[in-house]
């Protein structure tokens, strides 16, 4: 389609075209610029009511149309992306999130960022006059048309003119200003714009930022006189020293004025008549220097000089020297493009050299905005070439790219192919044919390698957007070689002279107009050559334009005599296509061609010399070619006529014939050289001759060599085999560049005598090539071999002799030869670029095992050390980087790693002396040159940057330290951009992520000053770990991860499976489990806030968010439930308002009550409302609470509870008395996951399962429902009658729809049979469903092997009687019984005559259950069985007989000893679980009546686990404490009249307990007292009891519910004799008894039987607690502060403050941060556990209260996930501050005493003269004095223990390497002896001073944690 027709449908759409736009803007060189655009608009249509125009970062101040001021709407998406939430924008796994918003904001932006209103005043009127907008194209063959169409007009509009006011402050994108900062003062400031990011225009003007929106332009700058200060004088004129600032603008220069208000200010007025885009536009404002290019002279046609355009170099102060001898050489390249391609498009052409562009080139209408890096000097050689690729470059963009523009983004190869094609043209001129010919090879040879299946075609029509960044180069690599083989096959096929004739007919027809829009598409250009040259380029075009890949061809020759031809096989293969073949989408995607047709030129060169041109037809990928030979001889024979005259010629030349010199050189380039014709020369130099059954085989062959596509018109790999001879002759004979690099390469691969000396000859003799002689140097390598005994190398040092002083003795041996070269002179400009690639070659030579010999290095370390270049006329800079880079190379050997990576440890880089030696002398040398560039700077510094990579290669390989402290100074402001480049990658390849240096690292990103280091150090993190990985420095992370893996799954084999499989993911794994790189905690907390930042480069940000892709696990969002699609509505005569936001809608679930109240949230939401017609439903029954992970058992609700079973043979007897009195209670709700039956852990376990389900990677299909139209599957419902997916699965298991986990896995069987029974097999589907059917089965073996083990312990307990159970109570948390107590507390058994016991019902809170009482014998007595959910399954198996567990609370007793207990036990009422009440009959009447059930109205099983707790900690009273203090004093008396009391409660039980109103009664405390260890005694904390003031009863953690889940505790009524036995003193429970004093106790206790399932659980139930540490909590504390959302739980909750006045009617227990740290000052903390349930209990108390997804549940979960994060660190486990100090006594002593003077150094084995040493000892076993004492003080030692085994492998390895009996076993044994006795005197004496300590302050014990 016509570019006009769709340019007219786009702006019919926009509403609008521009047809010129005046920028008026001022600078101040301090940030800012402001100013006006007005554009003029021709409106489409009349119904135009509003404009939209791009516009970032500018601050519009006021908008007026047609002189009417007009409403406008300035929104830019991209600086307003934001979350719901701060804590949200923080969270570093939303950066999917972030990056889904940022894709969103760039496609709204392209609308228009700014739209303006037309007022009502501006009417949209007719010019009168009508334009065509379908133009036939005059270039391309028109589209059959009617005659109606072709001359239909549309009506033309009167422009209407927009005046924009704005002003821009401190840009990030688009605009640059340069100015001096502390780090550097020196810096010349100026301003310019740049093509920072894709939409970098709309960044500086509102436009409309579009490539092929193209307007006349007219610009005014104002801009300070002069930049610096400048004295006051009475002279008008300028002073002379200072500068004036220069604004250099797109278009051509009209005036420049003082400021007409101001003469401190000039204004430059530019005016552009030539339609450019504003893509194109380009000004630059400073301090320039000018200088103007001179036109070319040419006496002949002395006009002509005027017709050139002027051209004007512009560069910075400092600058002016460089700017003649850079870009005097763009004359000729006008004068070349201009010739050849028709006159130059512009008025001028302006080079403008900058500071920090972050491309090389910023390429605009007219000029060229150039980084001052490609500026040099005369003395410069390397830089000048590259100067003259990239402004020759630069220039040509004007014609191809500036001036025509690609027609759609697919076009764009064409643009930047024909730019870079007449580049190479101009640089043919420039530097020769060979040299042209020659990078063109190279070039084919790159992107025959690239071009393999990873690229695609240059031209892809059906793809809209831009070019991938990653594809861009290889598109300009491909396009102009693409170009030169079109050029070859239309002037080889048709009557043109090629693109020589095609390429100024398609600039002509932009110059005129012909070109519609100038926009230049791949199809119209393809017409064009069809119609000049005659030629259907069609194949051509569909494989190597619009198809990928390059073929790799096989030749192979040989002479048929009888037929009198050669035969020649050819075979192609297609890599892309085959490496596609198999995967269908890439293949469509990048259309690889499976084969390539057309003709291929080969050349024969008979015996006779001559050579003979044949075609061979490409049309199948095999053919046998059958080329006719033209020597008419039957027998071809070597010596003919015109043989034997070219040896004749040879001759003479080598006898000094000048004439037969020179016509040698005509036929061989070889022949003539003395040093290879005089016999002592070719000694002495070892030149090889061929042998006599060489020159048989030579004499006997019918051709001299053949060349396959000798016309270069293929871009291919071509392998063809024929004799080293024929290659040798090639080499030799043939003057083609092309053929002599292919000859060099072929002879490469075969290393032999004859070669070497052929090699060598092409490096000496200067009539090659200069770039075939460095080829040749560099192919020397490879007879540098053992086989050939060096002999490249020998002719490599013999070739470089030249440019050194003469060995004394010309027999010297040249490997014992010191090269002392002679002072540089490059002014042969080919011997510098031959002598350079000499010592590259010297460096790359091996010995077998992978080392450069010694001789190499010492050369290297000579050439840099005695290098003189002080009378070189050229600098030798590149020629030192050219060393140091050698250098580096030579010192690392090659051999492979054995596992494929470059490990950090490698046995076999073990150096010797004289390799140790070798590197501290290059080492020397190397700095030496560092320190001469930091004070005498090499051209941008570069041989600081050779220094760089040469530490950087060596620390790689493990020969020096890492150079952090070289690396890290040079990163920083201050340094040479490419200098702080370099210091940044070798910074990268050590361990960067610490957290130091990975905060600077993301300062550098976010702040630096630099675009360029911004962008470099953003790009290379992402690259840098991958790196890390391959070379081994995570190789330990690696592993660790693999075994967390294994933990958490329990499966091995599938792990390794999909590790082995996708070698990405198993490093994205380990990344992202590493603690200092995934878990690293700076990257985590600053990486969001950097890509949110709105200065962030966007090329950072989105390295940035690679970044996270890679290390952090991304946030699981819920798919889309619809697709959304955006419609561009047309304008519409309204005004644009911003839209409101919308009302939030509330979710309201039935069966939920939504509590009102709560502290007031600080939320930037919009407050919640409900409308007016939405009703809450109130229900009467409590609210269900789905159960969270919790972190201790009281939040895990379970349906299993206390069981009572009468006994099976009798009936429970009527009791005597008063009837029991029992309220009836209403049940307890279960959590509607436990609806159907299923117990916590077969919940716990299928949620479990079901997570990792869908987390596998075989579970995309089966995560939702099949849809049939979706899914295309219109049958699905009539095969499948019963659809299951893992959604309803999820949704059946929260709705308690499953009875078990058995039925839960029936349902997965059900979807697997269903996949497997619709899908056939082998199908994809099928196969899905088989992997993750395994992958569950192996889930489930290991789930079922956990419960069954779990269910082990428990269920014969529970089977043990017959009956059925009569209620079921909810788990309780249990008392975690200690030894002692344990063993004290026998079962009791009561006889029928025994006093029953009397139940009370528990306080509201307590989840007790009741027990039933009995009079029958032991037997009969009904069974009490708990059956709770443990956290940790055990397999110790239960007693038969009935047991129960409790943990029980209980009100303050009077007496301060415990009781000996009785068999009547108050037990607080419990809640019971979902089944009704039992009525009264069913329960066995107590002669005393419990008291009255008071309802607190808590029905939640969680607050009532909570409300225990807490009531436990409120009931400390006054008493307590004065009773705590006279206990010392009253414990004599107490003891007595307790063994008093019980003796007489004994008789009253045993003779008068039916006739006791109320019978002494043990008190809850005092059973959980038998069963608590002794704690540190302190103040008596809130939740201690009467009896144990000292004893905290805290809610059981997951460890001790685990532990006590197994202990069951027998609670019977006892016989008369027992009971006798078990008088207990008080002092069982005391906290005070220590040493001596417990051992006394310990006596004084009877030793009841032990009890069989006591004495199986005891180990069971020492659990280990950590006492507090208070500094480790506060800085705990101090971290969550910090969090946001901690502030809502700072302070207490307060109900008439905060609008929540039933808080504390729901929440019996309130806790918050500040109480907890005021408790913590308090020291009422003794364990850490305590102190982390009082901070779970503040999360727990807001998720009751609030809803869930509330701001303060949030809140919570934000503070808990920081709190969990941090609590690892606080428990983490280190020396005690006395273990520590001791042993650091120990460590003085030792080193202080002569026995340790053998252990307090490293072994070194080449000092010690040692070298086997680590091969007995390993390096990673070796341990001295000193390392250890540095792990004592880094605290690397967890225990004592850990310590004490350090030094004995350290005596160990003594022994080992030296024997027992030797002097230093001897010795050793002796330091053994003395570190035993001084570390025994150290524990004696630590052991001494904690039991003198005991006497004053008791320590805490660390046997059982109760919390």
């Amino acid at each position: 389609m016509d570019t006009r027709i769709l340019s007219q449908r786009e702006h019919i759409r926009r509403g609008f075209t521009i047809s010129h736009q005046k920028v008026v803007l001022e600078l101040d060189f301090a940030g800012s610029l402001w100013g006006y655009t007005e554009l003029t608009i021709i409106p489409a249509s009349s119904e135009l009511r509003t404009l939209h125009l791009h516009s970032r970062q500018c601050s519009i101040h006021s908008v007026s149309v047609a002189g009417h001021v007009a409403d406008f709407v300035h929104h830019d998406p991209l600086s307003n992306i934001n979350f719901n939430s701060p804590s949200e924008a923080a969270d570093c796994h939303r950066h999917p999130e972030f990056k889904r918003k940022l894709y969103s904001a760039l496609q709204d932006s392209d609308e228009g960022e700014l739209s303006i209103a037309i007022p009502s005043e501006v009417a949209v009127k007719h010019s009168g006059q009508y334009s065509s907008h379908l133009v036939v194209n005059d270039v391309s063959t028109p589209e059959p048309q009617t005659p109606s169409t072709q001359s239909q007009s549309l009506p033309e509009f009167a422009p209407i003119t927009v005046h924009i006011i704005y002003s821009l402050r401190n840009p990030v994108d688009g605009f640059q200003f340069i100015l001096p900062t502390d780090t550097y003062p020196h810096r010349v400031p100026h301003a310019y714009t740049t093509s920072s990011s894709p939409d970098s225009a709309r960044c500086w003007v509102p436009c409309i930022d579009n490539l092929w929106e193209r307007c006349t332009w007219e610009f005014e700058f104002v801009v300070p006189r002069y930049l610096e200060e400048r004295e006051p004088t009475r002279d008008e004129d300028e002073p002379a020293d200072l500068i004036p600032t220069v604004v250099v603008c797109s278009g051509e220069l009209q005036e420049q004025v003082a400021h007409p208000n101001n003469s401190n200010k000039t204004i430059f007025v530019f005016s552009q008549p030539v339609l450019t885009s504003v893509q194109h536009v380009a000004f630059a404002a400073g301090p320039f220097h000018l200088y103007s290019i001179p036109a070319d002279v040419i006496p002949d046609d002395a006009a002509s000089t005027v017709a050139q355009p002027p051209m004007y170099a512009f560069g910075l102060p400092g600058h002016e020297s460089f700017l003649q001898t850079s870009t005097s050489f763009l004359r000729s390249a006008m004068s070349f493009y201009s010739t050849e391609y028709g006159s130059y498009p512009f008025g001028s052409y302006k080079l403008v050299f900058v500071d920090e562009l972050p491309t090389q080139r910023f390429d605009s209408a007219t000029m060229s905005l150039v980084t001052v890096d490609l500026l040099h000097g005369e003395d410069s050689i390397d830089q000048a070439i590259e100067t003259r690729h990239s402004l020759s470059h630069a220039l040509a963009c004007q014609w191809a790219g500036i001036n025509i523009i690609p027609k759609a983004w697919s076009d764009i190869w064409l643009t930047n192919g024909l730019a870079l094609y007449i580049t190479g043209l101009f640089l043919r001129k420039l530097f020769g044919n060979n040299d042209y010919r020659f990078r063109l090879k190279k070039d084919m040879q790159r992107v025959a390698e690239w071009d393999i299946g990873g690229m695609p075609p240059i031209c892809q029509p059906q793809v809209l957007d831009p070019p991938d960044a990653a594809s861009l180069p290889f598109i300009n690599l491909k396009a102009p070689l693409v170009l030169h083989i079109l050029d070859r096959q239309l002037g080889k096929s048709g009557t043109s002279l090629g693109l020589s004739r095609i390429l100024p007919k398609v600039f002509l027809s932009a110059l005129t107009g012909e070109l519609p829009n100038n926009a230049l598409s791949t199809h119209t250009f393809l017409r064009v050559c069809r119609k000049v040259s005659g030629v259907e380029p069609r194949t051509f075009a569909e494989q190597w334009i619009y198809g990928s890949g390059c073929p790799s061809f096989g030749f192979s020759a040989s002479f048929n005599r009888k037929k009198m031809a050669v035969e020649i096989t050819m075979r192609q293969e297609c890599p892309a296509y085959q490496t596609l073949e198999n995967n269908e989408i890439n293949r469509i995607l990048m259309k690889p061609v499976a084969f390539f047709e057309g003709q291929m030129t080969i050349r024969i060169h008979e015996a006779d010399g001559t050579p003979y041109e044949h075609v061979l037809d490409i049309w199948t990928p095999f053919k046998r070619y059958e080329v006719p030979f033209n020597t008419k001889y039957k027998r071809v024979r070597r010596n003919t006529k015109r043989y034997l005259a070219r040896q004749a010629a040879a001759q003479a030349a080598a006898e000094g014939d000048a004439e037969a010199a020179e016509a040698m050189g005509m036929v061989d380039m070889g022949f003539g050289l003395e040093i290879w014709e005089k016999e002592q020369e070719r000694e002495n130099w070892k030149v090889a001759d061929w042998t006599e059954e060489d020159e048989n085989v030579m004499s006997g062959s019918t051709y001299e060599w053949i060349r396959m596509d000798a016309d270069f018109e293929w871009i291919a790999n071509i392998k063809f085999d024929q004799p080293d001879f024929m290659w040798v002759s090639q080499l030799q004979r043939d003057r083609d560049v092309v053929a002599q690099l292919e000859a060099v390469h072929a002879l490469a691969e075969k290393p032999t005598p004859i070669v070497s000396s052929t090699l060598t000859k092409t490096v000496l003799v200067s009539n090659y090539y200069f770039r075939i002689r460095c080829e040749a140097a560099l192919a020397l390598v490879q007879c540098s071999i053992h086989r050939l005994e060096f002999l490249g190398l020998f002719h490599l040092f013999k070739l470089f002799l030249r440019y050194c002083y003469d060995p004394e003795d010309p027999k010297q041996d040249l490997f014992m030869h010191k090269y002392v070269p002679k002072p540089n002179d490059f002014s042969d400009i080919p011997e510098y670029f031959v002598r350079k690639s000499l010592v590259n070659a010297i460096s790359r030579v091996r010995f077998d095992n992978g080392k450069t010999p010694a001789v190499v290095r010492q050369f290297l370390i000579d050439q840099l050390r005695y290098n003189d270049n002080t009378a070189n006329p050229y600098s030798d800079a590149y020629y030192i980087c050219t060393i140091i880079s050698s250098a580096a190379c030579a010192f690392v050997s090659r051999a492979p790693p054995e596992r494929g990576e470059l490990l950090p440890s490698d046995p076999r880089n073990e150096q010797s002396a004289e390799d140790a030696g070798l590197i501290k002398q290059i080492r020397a040398e190397v700095e030496r040159y560092r320190s001469m560039d930091r004070l005498i700077p090499s051209p941008h510094n570069i041989v600081t940057i050779a220094t760089l990579e040469f530490y950087m290669m060596l620390g790689l390989a493990n020969l020096i330290p890492a150079q952090t402290r070289v690396f890290f100074p040079l990163t920083r402001e201050g340094n040479y951009t490419q200098v702080r480049i370099a210091a940044f990658d070798g910074l990268f390849l050590t361990k960067w992520y610490t957290p130091q240096i990975m905060k600077y690292i993301l300062a550098v990103i976010a702040n630096d000053s630099s675009r360029v280091v911004r962008r470099h150090v953003a790009r290379n993190a992402c690259y840098s770990l991958a790196l890390l990985v391959q070379m081994g420095e995570m190789k330990s992370s690696l592993k660790e991860s693999e075994s967390l893996l294994i933990e958490e799954d329990g499966n091995l084999p599938e792990k390794t499976k999909d590790l082995k499989k996708s070698e990405l993911d198993a490093m994205i794994k380990v990344l992202r489990k590493d603690r200092e790189i995934g878990k690293n905690e700076v990257l985590r907390e600053f990486v969001m806030p950097i890509a949110l930042a709105p200065g962030v480069d966007h090329e950072a940000r989105w390295c940035i968010l690679k970044l996270c892709d890679i290390l952090i696990r991304p946030f699981e969002e819920a798919p889309p439930t619809a697709p959304s699609f955006k419609i561009h509505i047309p304008s519409t005569p309204v005004t644009e308002t911003a839209p409101p936001l919308p009302t939030p809608k509330v979710s309201v679930k039935a069966p939920r009550v939504i509590k009102s109240g709560g502290p007031p949230a600080k939320s930037p939401l919009v407050p919640l409302s409900t409308p007016a017609k939405l009703k809450l439903p109130v229900v009467s029954r409590p609210l269900d609470i789905i159960p969270r992970t919790p972190a201790t058992p009281i939040a895990e609700p379970s349906k299993k509870g206390v069981t009572f079973v009468p006994p099976p043979s009798a009936k429970v007897p009527k009791l005597k008395g008063k009837p029991l009195k029992v309220v009836p209670s209403k049940p307890v709700p279960v959590p509607k996951a436990q609806g159907g039956g299923m117990s916590l852990n077969d919940l716990r376990a299928s949620r479990s399962a079901l997570k990792k389900l869908k987390a596998n990677k075989h579970a995309l299909l089966f995560l939702q429902p099949v849809d049939p139209i979706r899914d295309h599957a219109p049958n699905y419902f009539e095969v499948i009658k019963d659809p299951m997916d893992l959604s309803t699965m999820g949704a059946k298991l929260e709705e308690g729809m499953y009875k078990d986990r058995f039925a839960f896995q029936a349902d997965f069987r059900l979807m697997i049979s269903n996949a497997k029974l619709y899908n056939a097999p082998g199908s994809f589907v099928h196969n899905e469903a088989i992997a993750i059917e395994t992958f569950f089965e192996k889930q489930w073996t290991i789930i079922n092997k956990t419960l069954q083990a779990a269910d082990k312990a428990h269920l014969p307990r529970a089977s043990s009687s017959n009956s059925q159970p009569l209620r079921n109570l909810p788990p309780v948390p249990k008392a975690a019984f200690p030894p002692s107590a344990a063993s004290s507390t026998p079962s009791r058994t009561a006889p029928p005559t025994a006093s029953s016991r009397s139940i009370r019902p528990a306080a509201p809170s307590t989840s007790a259950p009741s027990v039933v009482p009995s009079r029958t014998s032991s037997s009969a007595i009904p069974s009490r069985v708990v059956t709770p959910a443990p956290e940790t399954p055990t397999s110790t198996d239960a007693p038969v007989r009935p047991t129960i567990k409790l943990k029980m609370g209980s009100k303050p007793k009077a007496t301060g000893p415990a009781q000996v207990p009785t068999p009547a036990i108050k037990i607080k009422k419990s809640k019971l679980a979902e089944t009704p009440a039992i009525p009264m009959s069913s329960i066995p009447t107590a002669e005393t009546p419990p008291p009255e059930y008071v309802d607190d109205g808590s029905h939640d099983l969680l607050q009532e686990v909570i409300a225990l707790e807490n009531e436990q900690r409120r009931r400390p009273t006054e008493k307590e404490k004065e009773k705590e203090k006279e206990k010392d004093k009253e414990k004599d008396r107490e003891k007595e009249k307790d063994r008093e009391k019980d003796k007489e409660k004994e008789k009253e039980r045993a003779n008068s307990a039916p006739k006791r109103k109320k019978p002494d009664l043990i008190d809850d405390d005092d059973i959980l007292a038998l069963a608590t260890p002794a704690k540190k005694e302190k103040p008596t904390p809130p939740g201690s009891s009467n009896l144990a003031p000292n004893l905290a009863v805290p809610v059981s953690t997951p460890a001790s519910a685990s532990s006590s889940t197994a202990k069951p505790v027998t609670l019977g009524v006892k016989s008369k004799k027992e009971r006798s036995q078990e008088t207990i003193p008080s002092e069982i429970v005391r906290s005070t008894l220590k040493g001596k004093e417990k051992e006394r106790e310990k006596e004084a206790i009877p030793s009841p039987s032990p009890q069989p399932v006591m004495t199986k659980q005891k180990k069971q139930l020492v659990v280990q607690t950590t006492p507090i540490n208070e500094k480790k909590c506060k800085d705990l504390l101090k971290v969550l502060q910090r969090v946001d959302g901690y502030a809502i739980f700072a302070r207490p909750v307060d109900p008439i403050l905060d609008g929540c006045p039933t808080y504390l009617d729901e929440i019996k227990h309130p806790m918050d941060f500040g109480t907890i740290s005021n408790k913590l000052n308090e020291g009422k903390y003794d364990t850490m556990e305590n102190f982390r349930k009082d901070v779970e209990l503040v999360f727990s108390n807001c998720r009751q209260f609030n809803p869930p997804k509330t701001y303060p549940v949030v809140c919570a979960d934000t503070v808990e996930k920081a709190f969990k994060k941090d609590w690892p660190k606080a428990m983490e486990r280190r020396l005690s501050w006395g273990e520590k100090r001791g042993l650091q006594g120990i460590m003085t002593t030792l080193v202080k005493e002569d026995i340790s003077w053998l252990f307090r150094e490293p072994v070194d084995p080449i000092k010690l003269e040692i070298p086997t040493y680590f091969d007995i000892i390993p390096r990673r076993d070796a341990r001295d004095l000193r390392t250890i004492r540095q792990k004592l003080d880094q605290d690397k030692y967890e225990t004592v223990e850990a310590f004490d085994a350090d030094i004995e492998l350290m005596v160990q390895n003594a022994i080992k390497f030296n024997g027992a009996e030797s002097e230093v076993g001897i010795i050793t044994n002796n330091f053994r002896r003395r570190y035993h006795d001084l570390l025994a005197g150290w524990k004696s004496s630590a052991s001494k001073k904690r039991k003198d300590g005991e006497k004053g302050t008791p320590q805490p014990t660390k046997k059982i944690k109760m919390g």
